[in-house]
């Protein structure tokens, strides 16, 4: 197994690893070994860079939540400048990616089923992870609040975590069903109905 002199490298590529594999079989179902053979290193590198499987799940999870805010600042750019019309383009463009990557869902999601209970370490990146997003949502819920294109009875916030709670649970369906239809199905009922003023 090849040395590298880039103090990144064996790290990165354990975690690209274990994303793949954790997206795939699962935390529970992932070893150690499982990790390393795929990311081409020694085991005993995995310890040289992480405390525990527990410390490097948490570490995955908060790399797949900058990737998701990567991809939420890429997809605005190209928003429509209508705060409605750039959800649904948001919201579209995480459609298009579960499309072209085999239906696997979310990495938060399959975590918070797989671990909430398990890891407070994992339980307590998760939530900071969905916090951020939650609170994203509901800036954009906020200025189409301000422009009387969402209903105001109730706050962003609130309307921001149903908007997700729902997103999610469309996610799970996506996996059983194996289509994205459910997805485009709550993007469209709270766009169309549920947020309507």
């Amino acid at each position: 197994m090849a040395r590298t002199a880039d103090k990144t490298d064996i790290p990165n590529r354990l975690t690209e690893a274990g994303y793949a594999l954790f997206n795939q079989l699962g935390y529970n179902a992932t070893g150690i070994q499982q990790i390393t053979d795929k990311a081409g290193v020694p085991k005993g590198s995995f310890y040289n860079h992480f405390d525990s499987k527990e410390a490097f799940a948490a570490q995955i999870i908060r790399n797949y939540g900058a990737w998701v805010d990567r991809a939420w600042d890429t997809a605005m750019r190209d928003a429509p400048p209508e705060p409605t019309a750039a959800m649904r383009h948001l919201f579209g463009s995480f459609i298009r990616h579960h499309e072209n990557t085999g239906l696997q869902g979310c990495l938060v999601g399959n975590f918070a089923a797989e671990m909430a209970e398990s890891s407070a370490t994992c339980r307590a990146v998760l939530c900071s992870v969905m916090a951020t997003w939650r609170e994203q949502l509901a800036a954009l819920i906020a200025q189409a609040q301000q422009q009387g294109l969402v209903r105001t009875d109730l706050p962003p916030a609130t309307l921001s975590s149903f908007f997700w709670d729902a997103w999610e649970g469309a996610v799970l369906r996506m996996k059983v069903e194996h289509s994205t239809q459910p997805l485009k199905d709550v993007v469209d009922l709270m766009l169309d109905k549920f947020l309507k003023p």
